[in-house]
């Protein structure tokens, strides 16, 4: 009960930030605290970012929250998320999505990613263990992708497996500090839009960083 009164707390709070209602609905849903490590749980209803291990982090709410209502889901989509982490991403785009493929390039977040989503009984995720290339390109196209982690630019080949029409939220700009865009791929020209600053950790793979 008490996780459940803190999390329709910080809902209350983004609904001041975020018209999305569906959004703010699917997030209302998902327990951030199965999410986090043990020692974090206090934590888990904060607006703010929190370790995971290994280096990485689970995003700051109001993050997610604005990157999962620039897709547009209607329900219908197969979604590709790069960078799985703990899963909580995955959960809020499957609680929206019709098949979400996430992937993952640290093996162990992986397998607990997918312990934790299995275990809340989610079936339309797929989780897949990053290759080389970025992203998933059996699969492709994609009507929606996220990128959870900084690039230094678009990567080409995450473009080619977005449908026409499709949108793509990616973090891009230096190794510390991001500009979030959102593009929507057209049949001659891109729609590119600057969302403003953010924060993720690196993007690692072809056509992006080479390593941490």
């Amino acid at each position: 009960m008490e996780f459940e009164a803190a999390r329709a707390g910080l809902i209350d709070y983004l609904r001041t930030k975020i018209e999305d209602e569906r959004v703010l609905m699917a997030m209302s849903r998902v327990p951030r605290e199965r999410f986090v490590p043990l020692e974090e749980k206090h934590l888990a209803y904060e607006d703010r970012p929190l370790p995971i291990g290994m280096g990485q982090t689970i995003s700051q709410p109001y993050i997610v929250a604005l990157m999962t209502s620039l897709l547009e889901l209607t329900g219908e989509e197969k979604v590709l998320e790069v960078g799985t982490g703990s899963g909580y991403q995955t959960a809020i785009l499957a609680e929206l999505a019709r098949l979400v493929i996430t992937v993952e390039r640290l093996p162990e977040l992986a397998e607990a990613a997918k312990k934790t989503l299995d275990n809340l009984g989610y079936k339309n995720i797929r989780v897949r263990i990053a290759e080389p290339m970025i992203g998933w390109q059996v699969d492709a196209p994609y009507d929606a992708i996220m990128v959870t982690a900084g690039a230094p630019k678009v990567p080409d080949s995450l473009l080619s497996q977005l449908a026409i029409g499709g949108r793509m939220v990616i973090p891009v700009g230096h190794r510390y500090e991001q500009d979030l865009y959102k593009i929507t791929r057209g049949r001659d020209k891109n729609i590119i839009e600057n969302l403003g600053g953010c924060r993720f950790v690196s993007l690692i793979g072809e056509d992006a960083w080479d390593s941490e």
